[in-house]
């Protein structure tokens, strides 16, 4: 009997003229896009990316605790490199590599009750001496190649010292703090849904809002993602008027 695929943690939709692309990344970044088959996520992003056409505007939804760095990075990249506009909206949460995936984007929108943590890299590691130095050295540069994602994003709003501070105490971030740092661009008003973190993500972030601490629902209902559709195509329409 054939394997049934699980749904992935992100999804791409093409709007029906063509000219614009929704993104959902919900849950969990991991390496492979359905464990059971072995599809390495990003491979299958870029396909899908590539499917949704040549779009002029990508709307990127994210509510994730973050995940793996490396797929995340290749995902982030990717949208960076698209000649259309990105537009993120972090819906509930963008945590951990989420929050430096959200940086692709060329505008930010967070409802004023969604979050943005930052923090370090890192990871479980085991061996030798010489083994466990470099583990500590990988981690160095990837913390290297985040931080410069963010002051990137930030500008003169943000500078190396404090964005190690910030990384240093895990801190979370709410809209209005993300603005005045510059790593969002429009607060919007408050929405219901509710962030995307399990029990693992719960136990390895050191200060988790309380708020954060009730399990939350998984997945998008059909209603929640028409909604996103028609904020998209009304976004997409106001775009439009302001470029012409």
């Amino acid at each position: 009997m054939a394997k049934q695929k699980k749904n992935s943690f992100f999804d791409i939709k093409a709007s029906v003229d063509g000219k614009s692309a929704d993104v959902f990344i919900y849950g969990e970044i991991t390496q492979w896009a359905w464990e059971e088959f072995g599809e390495m996520s990003s491979t299958i992003f870029k396909e899908k990316l590539d499917e949704a056409g040549d779009v002029s505007t990508i709307h990127l939804y994210v509510n994730s605790p973050g995940g793996s760095v490396f797929e995340g990075l290749a995902i982030a990249n990717m949208l960076k490199r698209h000649k259309a506009y990105v537009i993120a909206h972090v819906d509930a949460l963008a945590a951990s590599i989420a929050g430096v995936l959200i940086m692709a984007a060329d505008e930010i929108r967070m409802p004023s009750n969604a979050m943005l943590m930052v923090h370090n890299a890192w990871t479980w590691a085991s061996g030798n001496a010489e083994e466990l130095r470099k583990a500590a050295d990988d981690l160095e540069r990837i913390n290297q190649s985040t931080m410069q994602m963010y002051l990137d994003k930030a500008g003169d709003k943000l500078d190396e010292s404090k964005l190690k501070e910030l990384l240093d105490g895990e801190t979370w971030l709410s809209a209005d703090e993300a603005l005045s740092y510059g790593l969002c661009d429009v607060v919007e008003s408050a929405n219901q849904m509710v962030a995307s973190i399990n029990d693992r993500f719960a136990k390895q972030f050191k200060n988790l809002p309380q708020q954060l601490k009730e399990p939350a629902p998984q997945g998008m209902t059909d209603e929640e993602k028409a909604k996103k559709l028609a904020d998209s195509k009304a976004s997409l329409t106001y775009l439009q008027m302001i470029l012409k």
